[in-house]
């Protein structure tokens, strides 16, 4: 069992939201999550190293709202 599916919408509308304040952002180099930019580790996997560019947040962005939700959440390792 992984995230719940969500609506290609609700995606794009995050992605919009994301991409409208990208300096909000930042992306994490161990698994791509897109985090607020005052978060110190990745909530989905605990990582420390992060990407705050811009052009960067904006990319990762509109490629995680093309695709579906294939995170792995703490629930399925138990």
């Amino acid at each position: 069992m992984s995230a719940p599916e969500q609506p290609p919408s609700n995606r794009l509308k995050q992605a919009e939201k994301i991409t409208s304040h990208p300096e909000q952002y930042k992306v994490c180099e161990a698994c791509g999550s897109i985090i607020v930019a005052r978060a110190v580790t990745c909530p989905s996997c605990h990582g420390y190293l992060f990407d705050s560019d811009v052009h960067r947040v904006v990319a990762q962005a509109k490629d995680l709202a093309m695709r579906s939700a294939h995170s792995v959440l703490a629930s399925d390792l138990i």
